[in-house]
């Protein structure tokens, strides 16, 4: 190995000696379900996610207790810094407009808590709603 070789690889960028960049990360909206009462409710839930890095707009809908935030940020952290500042309970938009799913109405998917239009949405396969109804349901079943 020649002196010009040992250069060469002393500023080669290809290498894996030099810094790794961050990747950016991607515009995305965040939809949260998180209780709101009042006002004071609404202002706190907005201050904890306006101050965030990366977050281009803060909307909130107080009737149906929904946050959404759009922006270049983690929804994990996003969800977590509103529960921390403000302590209350909060969880990703768990529902989807009735139209989407195929049984809107079936044990698991309807939900009384939900807003106008919308039922919980599950995504796990395996749970399966119309399961096969067991010998006593049949029995009686069968009778009217």
């Amino acid at each position: 190995m020649g002196a010009l070789d040992h250069l060469s690889n002393m500023f080669d960028c290809s290498s894996g000696n030099h810094k790794r960049h961050k990747q950016r990360k991607q515009m995305q909206t965040v939809e949260i379900k998180v209780k709101i009462d009042c006002e004071g409710c609404e202002r706190k839930v907005r201050r904890s996610v306006e101050g965030m890095k990366g977050v281009t707009s803060v909307t909130i809908e107080p009737k149906q207790h929904k946050l959404t935030v759009v922006g270049y940020v983690d929804p994990q952290k996003v969800l977590s810094r509103v529960a921390y500042r403000t302590g209350k309970r909060v969880e990703f938009w768990p529902y989807v407009p009735y139209d989407v799913v195929a049984h809107p109405y079936a044990q698991g998917t309807y939900d009384k808590k939900a807003p106008a239009g919308y039922v919980r949405y599950d995504q796990d396969p395996s749970m399966n709603h119309f399961a096969r109804a067991n010998s006593t349901e049949i029995r009686y079943g069968y009778k009217f």
